[in-house]
C-alpha cells in the first residue's frame, strides 16, 4: 500500500476517530452541560444591571452598554476557552503516541492534520452554538446582535481550541497544560470586561486573544456596527496557535520509515480499546 494510495479513505476515519476522541471527555460535557448556564445564572445574581462605558477601538468611541449583558458576553468567552481548550488538550495528549504510530503504519501526517483542524472546527462551532442558545434564556438580543455573539464565540472556541492544540503536543505532563488553559483563559476574557478591572479600555488589551472577538460581538450587540477587521483578529490568533501546534505535531510524529500495513484496521481497533 502506498502513502497516497488510500488518502481520501483515510481522511474520514480520522475524522471519525478525532471527533470521537473528544466526544469522549466526560469532565468537558459536564463543563459545557451545567457550567456554562450555571455561569450565566452567576452573572445574572451578582452584577447590577447599570449602564458602564466600553471601548470601541475600531473608532475610539465609548459606547454605553448594560454590565450585565456585557457580562454575559465576557462570562460565554470565558466558558468557551475554558471547555474547548480541555477537551482538546486531553484529546490531543492522549492520542498522540498512537497518531505516531498511525504515520509510522502508513497515515499521512497532513491527513492526520487535517482530520484534527476539521474535528477542533466541529466541537468550536457546536459547543458555542449550545453556549449562544443558552444564552437565550438569560437575555434576548436582537437577531443580529445574537448572531454576531455566536460568531464571537466560535472564534474563541477555535482559538483556545488551537492553544489546546499546541499545549498537547508542547507540555509535557496533564497539569502543566491544565493550568495554562485555566490561568490564560481566565485572565484574558477578565480583562475586557470594564466591571472590577481598573485597565479596561486600554490599548494594551489588543494584544490579548480575546480581544477581537469581544470587540465584534460588543460593537454588533451594543454599537450597532460589525467589527469585521477583529473578528480576523481573532481568527489569526487561532491560526497562529494551530500553525505553531501542528508543526509541533508534525515535528513529533515525524518516522524514518513506515510499514505498509492497514492503518483504518488499527484505528479502528484503538477507537474499540
Amino acid at each position: 500500500m502506498h502513502r497516497d494510495g488510500h488518502s481520501y479513505g483515510q481522511f474520514p476515519t480520522a475524522v471519525r476517530f478525532s471527533l470521537r476522541n473528544q466526544s469522549r471527555n466526560r469532565l468537558a460535557a459536564i463543563l459545557l452541560v451545567v457550567f456554562v448556564p450555571a455561569w450565566y445564572l452567576l452573572m445574572k445574581a451578582m452584577v447590577p444591571g447599570s449602564a458602564l462605558s466600553f471601548r470601541l477601538f475600531a473608532n475610539a468611541a465609548m459606547v454605553r452598554v448594560d454590565g450585565r449583558d456585557l457580562s454575559y458576553i465576557t462570562a460565554g468567552l470565558n466558558a468557551l476557552s475554558l471547555i474547548v481548550g480541555f477537551a482538546v488538550f486531553a484529546a490531543v495528549r492522549r492520542t498522540l503516541a498512537f497518531d505516531r504510530r498511525l504515520v509510522s503504519a502508513g497515515y499521512r501526517q497532513a491527513t492526520l492534520i487535517g482530520a484534527k483542524s476539521l474535528a477542533i472546527a466541529i466541537i468550536a462551532t457546536a459547543v458555542s452554538l449550545y453556549a449562544s442558545i443558552v444564552l437565550l434564556v438569560y437575555w434576548r438580543p436582537t437577531a443580529g446582535a445574537w448572531a454576531a455573539i455566536l460568531v464571537g464565540f466560535a472564534v474563541i472556541a477555535l482559538t483556545y481550541g488551537a492553544f489546546g492544540l499546541l499545549l498537547g503536543v508542547l507540555v509535557r505532563d496533564d497539569l502543566e497544560g491544565f493550568f495554562l488553559i485555566i490561568m490564560v483563559g481566565l485572565f484574558d476574557t477578565f480583562l475586557q470586561n470594564p466591571i472590577g478591572n481598573p485597565v479596561a479600555n486600554r490599548p494594551m488589551l489588543r494584544y490579548f486573544p480575546s480581544f477581537g472577538p469581544t470587540q465584534f460581538a460588543v460593537g454588533a450587540a451594543f454599537g450597532n456596527v460589525a467589527l469585521w477587521r477583529y473578528l480576523l483578529l481573532g481568527l489569526l490568533w487561532a491560526a497562529t496557535l494551530a500553525a505553531l501546534g501542528l508543526c509541533i505535531f508534525i515535528a513529533r510524529t515525524r518516522v524514518r520509515g513506515f510499514r505498509p500495513v492497514h492503518p483504518e484496521a488499527s484505528i479502528r481497533q484503538s477507537g474499540r480499546g
